[in-house]
């Protein structure tokens, strides 16, 4: 249902305001050049600095834009649980198709808190659910127990995995099977994760390079000779934009190389700001290596 490659898709703003317009074009942008799915108001969506009205729109949009061509996981996360079963309960009454849910950050809840956090969102909502698991930023790590011990919930499907562990992989297939998805969430290993039992990426640079993305994707996750050796390729091709995306906080690098490619403006919100002139040169190198420029 949710595997390949999958837009962690940028909020665009002008003039500080969500630019609906160029939202939409994004989109459609996606259904024409080979994105498997949308995930709107994600990190990289800058879901931390939507109003709470702004979030709701993003993923309203997203749904109805989409129409059906490509499955929507909206971002509905928050250290909250009150706010996460409040987004989540909304992406289901417009009809996203499920909810990509990170694990609460800053208030640095134990295991046992995971489990009663996500199990609230469970019980209260009736779309799937993927695990955002991503220490980097909300210091706390979902461990794999805990993980298999959300999977006997109804509504728990899958994971994405920011954890740069790739052993992580083993050892959630070996717990937990192969129906419980894995994505990852760091482009940069999704060959690897791809070859150990995952499924596909919850993706940045699909935001600029979605034909290169889908294409390695689909050629990761055949098991032939020739598939294997077009996905190393494709891969030797997407990491330099896959490092670059990331020299500075995501999303601004992404945001930057998205305008130089006529898909969207570099604005960002506080405490985020627009990349250095080192950064641009470094982006503008990818793309061109990568022949989008």
């Amino acid at each position: 249902m949710f595997k390949g490659s999958n837009v962690a898709l940028v909020t665009p703003f002008k003039d500080n305001k969500l630019d609906e317009e160029t939202y939409i074009k994004l989109i459609h942008f996606h259904i024409e050049n080979g994105t498997n799915g949308l995930v709107p108001a994600g990190t990289t969506g800058e879901s931390p600095t939507l109003s709470h009205e702004e979030h709701e729109k993003v993923i309203e949009l997203c749904v109805k834009e989409s129409n059906g061509k490509l499955p929507v996981f909206a971002g509905t996360g928050s250290n909250s649980t009150e706010e996460a079963i409040s987004l989540t309960s909304h992406a289901e009454k417009i009809g996203a198709n499920g909810a990509l849910i990170v694990t609460p950050y800053y208030n640095k809840p134990t295991q046992e808190g995971l489990y009663q956090h996500y199990k609230a969102i469970n019980d209260k909502c009736g779309i799937p659910i993927i695990i955002y698991n991503i220490p980097g930023r909300s210091v706390i790590d979902m461990s794999v127990e805990t993980m298999a011990k959300l999977y006997e919930l109804k509504n728990i499907i899958g994971v994405k995995d920011a954890t740069g562990d790739l052993n992580r992989v083993n050892q959630t297939l070996e717990k937990i099977g192969k129906d419980f998805i894995q994505l990852t969430g760091n482009d940069d290993n999704a060959l690897e994760f791809n070859k150990r039992g995952g499924v596909g990426a919850i993706s940045v640079t699909a935001n600029i390079a979605p034909k290169l993305c889908s294409e390695f994707q689909k050629n990761s996750l055949f098991d032939d000779n020739n598939s294997k050796k077009e996905s190393e390729r494709l891969n030797s091709i997407l990491q330099p934009l896959h490092h670059a995306m990331f020299v500075e906080s995501n999303p601004s690098p992404v945001k930057y190389a998205a305008k130089l490619l006529g898909l969207c403006e570099d604005d960002v919100r506080l405490p985020l700001v627009k990349v250095t002139d080192k950064t641009k040169d470094i982006v503008k190198k990818a793309l061109k290596s990568s022949k989008l420029i």
